[in-house]
């Protein structure tokens, strides 16, 4: 008998399925399946059910499932979320509008700052106030609520986001106007800031209580279809959701804060990269994910996945942005994928991206109406794609369409068909480069130290190509590279982070104020499990301090191994800060040193299958399909072995130059690499 985990990862072109076989008597995975649907929007739910539909799946044989989803980032992109109102401390309604004074665009004398989620007309003061301690200077006066919950109700107002002025401190006000308005009006959907971050930043809070807010309503509603779906199609097993700190969690949880699963897809492919990492005994990797609309990268540092709260949404060279205080993994993200068009602007200057073609009419060789040319295309083009095996040969490429858009935007540069469809790929590469050089040369990291895990659609296309200008020495491919997030989704615990903002000079005396606030962290992170059932052998804490120099504003974060520290422990922790801000900023102070924020990252171990074993077959030969001559740009256009990759057993070994396809991906070995094949079906590639 089998047992079955599924994950399913809802990206704008397709739905991704990875569901693991196992072997109920010894929980082995006796095979590893994936699946694509197309998305379905707005009726996300039918894209997931059409997967495992597709799959052949049986919803009654499924024990786990994760999801992930772009529905929280898609509505705040799109601005498809509620009415959404905000409620906070007396004088501080323009905090929204306020912002910061981070402009990107710095030269230009006529720049605006982004529009706010909730206008200033839905914007509404209470009389209360705190100190940065918490303590109480003003008493909350409950009476003003009254008349400010009448009139969101005649403006149509769905749901209403608090944030009151140090309520990181001190929630106490939050909760009674919280519960006040709940008991006033039980529909509206009411987000409290405190329920999100205990972080400090009064502007960063408030907006991520109103986005969050924004979206609650939309997600739930989505969370609640696809749990029916399920449910409808005989589904009697856990669900989760995945979370943009690396972690599932509960479906409850998430429809209270919705904010969590901001990024949940690209984290969860993150996630994987750190689990095979861990698996094949990598610690140093740059996980690089290719979608379709998108590039995403994320750099591992010894086994470390960097988690960040400061996280920006929509910022540009000319928008700040919109700041989110929640953990999000920390990834650089450009708008290059699959579907990223190749255009030239009025100056003749080609560009590609961020502009997308998204799932329809999609790239031209869909052959569903594009006309403007794709990095797809150029692939297709340069013979990359193998135009008789299209998306595993599900779509006939219409190459004579793809041709003659090439030819078009080519006349406008004064290039042929080919030379334009190089140019594509050159500018998509280079953008690219610059993204992988944002999380690694940037902060202080050589690219020459990492493996470069690529996944995604188009990962495998371009990897290559890109750890060679970086001198990356290693590339790895994953099995199923195509559905590698939800993979990763199968591969990670439930999460959840707890941050609190407590700033104290970091000294031998306060090492009792640490670890009390610590163990009262500790404590709520414990209890909040065992109320869902989770035992405490599975829970596992990880515990961190962001710290400055004294004087300075931003902090960096340092990892504490135990909660109660003694004063030995406060002299080695400081040499670890001084040690991390180097790093990062190249030198060091003798300023005394503080903390700001007490980070607790809670923990609960699901279990995880091991990597199946595929089986030996060191000879490539019984994989090569043919050949064809393949455009490598400057290499030149050279003959070139194509293997199906299905039919590489461990131990293969293929130099290059070569192609390896498969339904959902394609490998370009560029001449001088060379490819073997591991235990577990992935590639690796010497650059």
């Amino acid at each position: 008998m089998t047992k079955i985990r599924a994950a399913s990862d809802v990206g704008g072109t397709f739905t991704d399925l990875v569901y693991f076989n196992i072997d109920e008597q010894t929980g082995e995975v006796r095979s590893v399946e994936t699946e694509k649907a197309h998305t379905t929007p707005p009726n996300f739910e039918k894209g997931v059910a059409d997967a495992f539909t597709k799959a052949g799946v049986s919803l009654e044989d499924v024990e786990f499932f994760a999801h992930g989803t772009t529905v929280v980032i898609n509505a705040l992109m799109e601005r498809k979320g509620v009415k959404t109102a905000l409620i906070t401390t007396e004088g501080f309604r323009d905090i929204l509008e306020i912002a910061r004074g981070n402009r990107p665009d710095f030269f230009n004398l006529k720049y605006q700052k982004p529009e706010p989620f909730i206008p200033r007309y839905l914007r509404r003061e209470v009389v209360e106030r705190m100190n940065y301690k918490g303590d109480i200077l003003t008493p909350l006066d409950l009476s003003g609520i009254d008349p400010i919950i009448d009139e969101f109700k005649k403006e149509g107002v769905e749901a209403i986001a608090v944030c009151l002025l140090h309520s990181y401190a001190n929630p106490v006000h939050e909760i009674e106007i919280a519960q006040h308005i709940r008991k006033l009006w039980p529909d509206v959907s009411v987000v409290a800031s405190h329920e999100i971050s205990r972080e400090w930043r009064e502007y960063e809070r408030t907006n991520t209580a109103a986005v969050c807010a924004y979206v609650q309503p939309t997600t739930e509603q989505y969370l609640g279809k696809l749990e029916k779906r399920l449910q409808e199609d005989a589904f009697k097993g856990v669900f989760y959701v995945m979370q943009s700190n690396g972690g599932i969690d509960t479906v409850a949880a998430t429809k209270k804060t919705p904010i969590s699963i901001v990024e949940s897809g690209p984290a969860s492919g993150v996630l994987g990269a750190a689990a095979l990492g861990e698996a094949l005994g990598i610690k140093n990797i740059i996980a690089f994910d290719i979608g379709g609309t998108t590039a995403k990268c994320s750099l591992i540092d010894n086994g470390e996945v960097s988690v960040t709260s400061q996280y920006m949404i929509e910022r540009s060279e000319k928008s700040a942005g919109y700041p989110i205080m929640t953990p999000v993994v920390d990834i650089v993200e450009i708008g290059n994928g699959g579907g990223s068009i190749g255009w030239v602007d009025e100056h003749g200057k080609m560009h590609v991206g961020p502009q997308s073609a998204g799932a329809a009419p999609g790239p031209v060789a869909y052959g569903k109406g594009g006309v403007e040319p794709t990095t797809t295309d150029a692939n297709l083009m340069m013979r990359r794609i193998n135009p008789n095996y299209f998306i595993g040969g599900e779509i006939e490429a219409d190459m004579a369409s793809v041709e003659a858009a090439f030819a078009k935007l080519g006349a406008r540069l004064g290039l042929s068909a080919q030379e334009a469809a190089r140019g594509v790929v050159r500018i998509a590469n280079n953008n690219m480069t610059n993204a992988l050089k944002l999380v690694s040369i940037n902060r202080g990291y050589d690219p020459r130290d990492f493996t470069m895990v690529a996944f995604g659609g188009g990962g495998a296309m371009h990897a290559t190509a890109l750890a060679a200008e970086l001198n990356i020495p290693k590339v790895i491919i994953p099995a199923h590279s195509a559905v590698f997030s939800a993979w990763g989704m199968l591969m990670s615990d439930l999460r959840r982070d707890y941050i609190r903002t407590l700033p104290c000079l970091f000294v031998p005396s306060t090492a009792p104020l640490v670890s009390d606030t610590f163990a009262e962290m500790e404590r709520e992170a414990i209890a909040a499990y065992k109320a869902e059932g989770i035992a405490d052998d599975r829970i596992l804490l990880e515990r961190a301090l962001s710290m400055r120099y004294q004087g300075q504003e931003h902090s960096v974060r340092v990892p504490v191994g135990a909660s109660a520290l003694t004063e030995n422990d406060i002299a080695s922790i400081i040499e670890d800060f001084k040690a991390a801000y180097e790093r990062e900023y190249t030198y060091r102070l003798d300023n005394a040193v503080e903390v700001v924020n007490f980070s607790i990252v809670a923990y609960a171990n699901v279990d995880r299958p091991a990597l199946a074993v595929i089986e030996e077959g060191p000879d490539a030969e019984k994989a090569l399909k043919g050949s064809r001559r393949v455009d490598f740009d400057k290499e030149g256009t050279l003959d070139t072995a194509i293997y199906d990759r299905k039919l590489l057993g461990r131990g293969a070994d293929i130099s290059g130059p070569a192609i390896i396809e498969e339904a959902g991906s394609t490998t370009v070995v560029f001449p001088g690499q060379r490819v073997t094949v591991d235990d577990y079906g992935n590639l690796h590639i010497d650059i």
